[in-house]
């Protein structure tokens, strides 16, 4: 006999993802767990006079998705800036008056933020220069991020105002493109964002609690429950900022955090490692690496990555490559397949983020050392139009190939990478389904995939990815009470109706924290 539910929801859809009991009608919650998984008959004995009874009315009940691969602080910093995306910003003209009305509103000499342009959407098809900006906002320090964040631009008063002259060198693996005949910085720097980002004044607390609430607002309208923070650059006190910010309630998502591999030594002296839990929402996820080619050879090199790679995985720690071209691929399994050779271990669940051009040579490796493949289904719904203009024939027909990755056996977990793409998994799911860009076109239809396997890859398979399948991903007693209600069931909707499908209820840990 059950004791009586603290959250009773009913008369629902319940699409658990667990295989043992693939539908019910009733989710009853005790505490932060689930209690019960079953059928209408059975309410009556599940409610006691302090339970909270909830009539889905034949709504759709999941578990919780989960983001395996954002920029939290990013996105809570990008809600605050400038806004350039593509749905805002067509031509540099549409730009200059984005930033030249935030000029107007700051006092001289203020750090004026911007961000999410990308040069495909912009009438002029290249990158805005110092010489744009200086137009828009000539009194103000202002920095324009690029939508992948692995670009930004800076004005002629940030350039000062960080020292950047035609002396300075190029950090490692960083590019400032330059004036051919003067030397003088054109304000583009490539693969230098936290560098730049280092030597900025940082958010001040109170710009921080507002881009946090703005963030956490989209997450949790959005049915997210999980998050793991991909960024590179987090450290110890990346660590300590998001410790208070959840002792204090202000991201309701469970959170992971990965760290730069320079970092480890912080963490590894203070007993932490991969999995490490603080009790509060928030665990230590694996160790990033960013793999590049933007300087035209591999950063950084192949043997100095195995050696990386080796030092984090015979440390404990779970690894997260960050791939994208084919060879990029290429050298994160060459690198995993090293330290596995070093130092063998069966359950690693290391990681290849993106994983965006990935033919079924590197496929079949990637099965072999059991790695995961971490990727963002809603890249094809947004920028589609984008790399079917842009990616080589060669490359095109193997660009996220969910379907084949899946077919030959690896696990793929899904994510949004935001604030690099909105955080709608609706979107994601369906894009995984269809391969089908906001535009109408098609991207290989071919590799596409079931909406149950879509729907696993935002939640059982992304917990798989974080060391979390045991307590999340599936809707089963004893499992954490973090699940999402949906206007309607996405598996029984024809796949052109998943994006207007509503969240209409968000639990974590048992509680709702969010409604429409």
């Amino acid at each position: 006999m059950n004791p009586p539910a603290d959250l009773l929801l009913h008369n629902a859809r319940v699409i658990t993802l667990d295989r043992r009991q693939p539908r019910a009608t009733v989710v009853a919650i005790k505490g932060n767990l689930i209690l019960y998984v079953g059928c209408e008959e059975d309410v009556e004995a599940l409610r006691g006079a302090e339970t909270k009874a909830v009539d889905c009315q034949g709504q759709a009940v999941l578990p919780g998705f989960n983001d395996a691969h954002c920029h939290p602080l990013a996105f809570a910093t990008g809600l605050l800036s400038v806004d350039c995306r593509p749905a805002s910003v067509r031509s540099m003209g549409d730009l200059q008056h984005q930033i030249l009305q935030r000029a107007k509103e700051t006092p001289w000499g203020e750090w004026i933020r911007a961000s999410g342009y990308h040069e495909f959407y912009l009438a002029e098809k290249r990158h805005p220069t110092r010489c744009d900006l200086d137009k828009a906002a000539p009194h103000h320090p202002v920095k324009l991020s690029h939508h992948s964040g692995h670009a930004c631009v800076l004005n002629t008063l940030a350039l000062e105002r960080l020292n950047i002259s035609r002396e300075t060198p190029e950090p490692p693996g960083g590019i400032m493109e330059r004036d051919m005949e003067t030397g003088d910085p054109s304000g583009v720097l490539l693969e230098m964002n936290p560098w730049v980002e280092e030597r900025m004044p940082p958010l001040s607390e109170r710009e921080l609690e507002r881009g946090i609430s703005l963030a956490n607002e989209e997450f949790v309208s959005h049915g997210i429950t999980s998050l793991q923070d991909a960024s590179w650059s987090d450290s110890f006190q990346r660590w300590q900022v998001l410790r208070r910010l959840k002792e204090q309630g202000r991201l309701s998502p469970h959170l992971g955090m990965m760290i730069g591999g320079e970092e480890m030594g912080l963490f590894t002296e203070r007993g932490l490692s991969t999995r490490s839990d603080l009790g509060i929402g928030l665990r230590l996820g694996g160790v990033k690496i960013v793999l590049h080619t933007t300087t035209g050879a591999l950063s950084p090199p192949q043997e100095e990555l195995n050696q990386l790679a080796s030092r984090a995985h015979e440390a404990g720690f779970q690894l997260a490559l960050h791939a994208i071209e084919e060879d990029e691929v290429q050298a994160a399994v060459t690198a995993l397949e090293y330290a596995l050779t070093q130092r063998p271990k069966a359950d690693h669940r290391h990681r290849v983020e993106h994983c965006s051009v990935c033919p079924p040579r590197l496929m079949q490796r990637l099965r072999h050392i059991n790695a995961i493949v971490v990727t963002q289904p809603s890249f094809l719904y947004y920028s589609g139009e984008r790399y079917l203009a842009t990616v080589p024939p060669h490359e095109l027909d193997w660009l996220y190939p969910v379907g084949s990755l899946l077919r030959n056996g690896v696990r793929v977990a899904a994510s949004s990478d935001a604030p690099v793409a909105p955080v709608n998994p609706l979107v994601g799911i369906y894009a995984a389904v269809t391969r089908t860009a906001q535009t109408g076109h098609t991207l290989l239809p071919q590799e596409g995939t079931t909406k149950r396997r879509a729907l696993e890859m935002y939640t059982i398979n992304s917990a798989y990815a974080s060391f979390e399948e045991k307590a999340k991903g599936r809707i089963a007693p004893h499992r954490l009470a973090d699940l999402v209600v949906l206007s309607e069931d996405p598996i029984e909707v024809p796949p052109e109706k998943i994006p207007e499908i509503e969240v209409t209820m968000t639990i974590i840990d048992g509680k709702v924290v969010w409604q429409r």
